[in-house]
C-alpha cells in the first residue's frame, strides 16, 4: 500500500481579511477553521495569533484559546504555533515549553537559515518585507529546545541553504526526532507587503526547482512537504510531482495568493483529491504522528 500523504494546513499567517475574507483571526474562528480542515483531511494545522514578543505563557494562552475547543473534539489533533517574534531567540521560542506542558503539543519549529522576505515595489525592484534572521547559534537553540521538550521540529526551508543546514544536523545525528522539512517555493502573486509582481526569494515552483531541492536532500531520510508562498501550490506541477516522489503537501491561506479566494477547507479538500488521484491515501493525525515518528 502506498504511504499516506500528510496534509498540513497553515490557516492564517500574516494574510489579512482584505486579502482573503475567509482568513480566521480570532480564537473562535481559528478553532472552527481548524476543525473543518481536520474533517476535510488535514493531519496537522498551523496558525498564528494576534500577540507576539510577549512572555511565553501569554502567547501560549492565546494559542490555547483557539486550540482547546479543537482538542476537546479531536484529542489526537496535531497543532503547532509560529515564532513569538521577540527581541531574541529565547523570547521568540518561549511559548514552546509552555504549550508542550499545557496541552501535550507534539510539534515544535525551527527555521534553519536567514532570508529577505518581501515582494516588489512600483518600480519593479525588490521592496518592503523584513529580514528574517536565524544565526547558527539561534538554530542550535531552537533545535535543542525541541529535543529537550520532545517536540518534532517543523522546519521551513525558504532557500536551499536552509536545507544544507538541516542536512548537517541530520548527518551529525542531532536532528530531533519527529522532524519534517517544508520545501518552500516563491510564487508570483506577492508576499509580506510586496506591492506587485511576486516573491523576491526562493526557487520557483517548477519541476527543475523540486529536483534541485531533492538533490540537496539526497543522503538523509527526513519526511518533506512542498508549499508555495505567494502563489497556488495546487495549480502548479510541483504538487503532483511531490506526491509521486514520496513527499507531502503544505497548503492554506498563510501562503496562498492569487485571483481566487478559497477557504482553508477547500484547499485541504483539493489536496486530498490530488492525493487520491495519485493513488496515495490521506493520513490521519495519528498516522502522521507515526510517519513522522513524533515523540
Amino acid at each position: 500500500m502506498a504511504e499516506p500523504v500528510i496534509i498540513e494546513a497553515a490557516i492564517n499567517g500574516v494574510t489579512s481579511n482584505e486579502q482573503n475574507p475567509h482568513t480566521p483571526r480570532e480564537p473562535a474562528e481559528i478553532a472552527d477553521d481548524a476543525l473543518r480542515c481536520f474533517a476535510a483531511g488535514a493531519a496537522i494545522v498551523h496558525n498564528h495569533v494576534d500577540v507576539f514578543a510577549v512572555h511565553g505563557d501569554v502567547a501560549g494562552e492565546r494559542y490555547l484559546e483557539g486550540w482547546r475547543p479543537v482538542l476537546a473534539e479531536r484529542p489526537d489533533a496535531l497543532l503547532y504555533p509560529t515564532v513569538n517574534a521577540g527581541p531574541d531567540v529565547q523570547t521568540s521560542y518561549s511559548h514552546l515549553p509552555y504549550l508542550a506542558e499545557a496541552c501535550g503539543m507534539r510539534i515544535g519549529l525551527s527555521d534553519p537559515g536567514s532570508v529577505n522576505l518581501g515582494g516588489f515595489g512600483d518600480d519593479g525592484l525588490p521592496a518592503g518585507g523584513v529580514v528574517y534572521a536565524n544565526s547558527f547559534d539561534d538554530i542550535r537553540y531552537q533545535l535543542d529546545l525541541c529535543a529537550e521538550h520532545r517536540l518534532g521540529p517543523s522546519m521551513a526551508i525558504f532557500e536551499p541553504g536552509f536545507l544544507r543546514c538541516a542536512g548537517a544536523w541530520s548527518r551529525a545525528g542531532r536532528l530531533p526526532r519527529g522532524a519534517m522539512l517544508k520545501l518552500y517555493f516563491g510564487g508570483d502573486a506577492g508576499y509580506l507587503g510586496g506591492v506587485r509582481g511576486g516573491v523576491s526569494f526562493g526557487l520557483p515552483p517548477t519541476p527543475a526547482a523540486l529536483d534541485a531541492y531533492l538533490e540537496v536532500l539526497e543522503g538523509f531520510e527526513v519526511p518533506w512537504s512542498v508549499a508555495v508562498i505567494g502563489g497556488d501550490l495546487l495549480h502548479t506541477e510541483v504538487a503532483r510531482l511531490a506526491l509521486e516522489r514520496g513527499g507531502h503537501l503544505h497548503v492554506g491561506l498563510e501562503d496562498h495568493a492569487g485571483s481566487r479566494k478559497p477557504t482553508n477547507e477547500e484547499l485541504v479538500q483539493e489536496a486530498a483529491a490530488l492525493a487520491d488521484d495519485v493513488g496515495r491515501p490521506v493520513a490521519s493525525s495519528d498516522e502522521a504522528a507515526k510517519l513522522l515518528d513524533l515523540p
